[in-house]
């Protein structure tokens, strides 16, 4: 079992503190309760990339789009890359963005889902944004990365924790797009040069609807 899941616990048991982060829907606000539980058990250095996290969207939240987009990509970057059984002991955990920043080590699917999160707290359109569950071909495994659109038809824009540079999605010929979602849906085979076929609601996904619940429960404690 990984360093997080010895100091959390079973995933599914994960403290309730840790759960006390606003919905990152048009506000952004981490609880001094949080605040003070993240510096007491998990110290200064975790402490600080909490705060880094909303000093970043204060500075970014009025900037370009594509300003925010280097931004984001780059912040998230900076966490390490943990694969989910030596971090939580699980085989795939999709984790909150504060869990991530707090233990500072996730996986592709931790850090895709942390950049939109925050990007849709800065205001950038949901309808915009796909979370793309890919192969990565020269690795030969799965992966995930976040696209943002212009437009509907547009060849997006790819934000992935393997590389700082943002390149639009024709340039990653190392990935082969499988499914994508958001908030509004769930496409197959998303490709660059259009939306792909949808095939129903993003909650299909129990993974994505478990960290839904997680982040909704936050907001009743």
């Amino acid at each position: 079992m990984g360093i997080a899941a010895r100091a959390f616990g079973h995933p599914a048991s994960l403290l309730p503190a840790l759960m006390l982060v606003a919905a990152l829907v048009g506000a952004f606000e981490l609880s001094s309760r949080l605040m003070n539980y993240v510096q007491q058990e998990f110290g200064t250095e975790a402490f600080e990339r909490l705060e880094n996290w909303q000093r970043l969207h204060k500075l970014a939240a009025n900037a370009p789009v594509e300003r925010q987009l280097q931004l984001v990509n780059r912040f998230f970057n900076r966490v390490k890359f943990v694969s989910d059984i030596r971090h939580w002991g699980e085989e795939d955990y999709w984790a909150t963005p504060v869990e991530l920043l707090t233990t500072n080590a996730g996986d592709c699917e931790d850090f895709s889902i942390a950049k939109y999160l925050t990007l849709k707290s800065m205001g950038v359109p949901d309808d915009q944004l796909r979370v793309v569950y890919v192969k990565a071909l020269e690795l030969n495994q799965a992966h995930m990365v976040l696209a943002w659109y212009s437009q509907p038809d547009a060849d997006p824009l790819i934000l992935d924790n393997l590389i700082n540079e943002i390149k639009v999605a024709s340039q990653r010929t190392d990935l082969e797009p499988v499914y994508s979602f958001n908030g509004e849906g769930l496409w197959l085979n998303n490709s660059s040069g259009g939306e792909g076929e949808r095939i129903g609601e993003a909650q299909k996904l129990s993974r994505w609807q478990e960290l839904n619940e997680r982040l909704t429960d936050s907001l009743q404690q």
